[in-house]
């Protein structure tokens, strides 16, 4: 029987309390391992961009990159299945490739609530430039992106991406501390209209780049189409 993740146990079930937290230890590990092995990750691929190695190191380290690569066997995780670790829609996207903590190519954003809305700060690195020195401009994009639409999920109204209108005001430096603001506006219907910001964590009045976003709540058939993983068999 396929039911939501979100219902409650079927009636008369009981809960084993020795076996959840058993599973909530492991699960536990592995988002630690997952952790561990996305920040290694990250130091690799910084290094692959700022190296000027000799073609017989950058030879002998791709060998070797391959092979650490050939430990990773076992079950694939499909295009549309929701990690186990992950919290979604609300919260943790461990893979995300710009808040995940095991994602190899994410800054990776550390976000906190507001007032009214979310904050995030990073330090992009050489991995993320366009311009020499400065950050891509598909990047700035993305971290909006990503900070807006987990805006939406923090007011009770998670949604999709309609619409990004995006203000290039300076180019945004590399190896600097960002922050990066967003915050819900207004709603229509299932409309939901978002507002955000980069700045630097030493400048934060002078904006780098800002957005202007528009997201939907799709409906609950909707929602069921486009994320399968949703629905979990018991």
């Amino acid at each position: 029987m396929h039911t939501s993740l979100t219902d409650p146990p079927p009636t008369g079930t009981a809960t084993d309390p020795t076996r959840a937290t058993a599973g909530e230890e492991e699960l536990e590990d592995q988002k630690a391992a997952i952790t561990h092995l996305g920040h290694e990750l990250r130091a690799l691929v910084e290094a692959t961009v700022r190296t000027a190695a000799s073609p017989d190191t950058l030879h002998r380290v791709a060998d070797g990159v391959r092979a650490v690569t050939s430990q990773l066997t076992g079950r694939q995780r499909s295009r549309a299945e929701i990690p186990e670790v992950d919290e979604f829609p609300t919260g943790t996207r461990i893979y995300s490739p710009v808040t995940g903590a095991g994602s190899p190519l994410a800054p990776p954003v550390q976000v906190t609530p507001t007032a009214d809305g979310l904050v995030g700060h990073c330090t992009p690195g050489i991995a993320h430039e366009g311009p020499p020195g400065y950050g891509h401009g598909g990047m700035s994009a993305m971290l909006l992106d990503e900070l807006m639409g987990r805006a939406c999920a923090a007011a009770g109204t998670p949604g999709l991406t309609v619409s990004l209108q995006m203000r290039y005001h300076r180019p945004v430096p590399l190896e600097t501390p960002l922050r990066i603001l967003a915050r819900v506006t207004g709603t229509d219907d299932r409309k939901i209209f978002v507002s955000g910001s980069i700045t630097t964590q030493t400048d934060p009045d002078a904006n780098l780049v800002t957005a202007d976003g528009v997201f939907i709540a799709p409906d609950p058939h909707r929602t069921r189409t486009l994320f399968p993983g949703l629905q979990a068999e018991r």
